[in-house]
């Protein structure tokens, strides 16, 4: 495998990581699961923190959504295709930018 690969392939697992991490910090935190229903709570302040927060805990969260429709509503496989390759690539972006973040910190080299 290249390097460039390898790159790809961590972050993509760091912005899953990520993403599952918030989500249940959250749901341990306020006792029900995170979702986007957050943003619908008008404009508020916790709104607005919600974004920065949904963000990075989205692909979890589009994940968790989409498999629990493909065993209850029994949704298509393209459905459930789809949206996995969605999360994949938010996970990247996200993922990317976190482990970019990391290096001009200098936490990592």
């Amino acid at each position: 495998m290249s390097p460039d690969t390898l790159n790809s392939l961590f972050s993509l697992f760091i912005g899953f990581a990520l993403a599952g991490a918030l989500a249940s910090g959250y749901q341990a935190m306020a006792e029900r699961p995170a979702g986007f229903g957050l943003l619908q709570e008008g404009v508020a302040p916790r709104t607005f923190a919600a974004v920065p927060f949904l963000v990075f805990a989205a692909p979890f969260i589009i994940m968790r959504n989409t498999l629990r429709g493909a065993r209850i509503e029994r949704r298509r496989f393209e459905f459930v295709m789809m949206a996995t390759v969605i999360s994949g690539f938010w996970s990247l972006m996200s993922g990317t930018f976190f482990v970019m973040t990391l290096r001009a910190a200098g936490v990592i080299g």
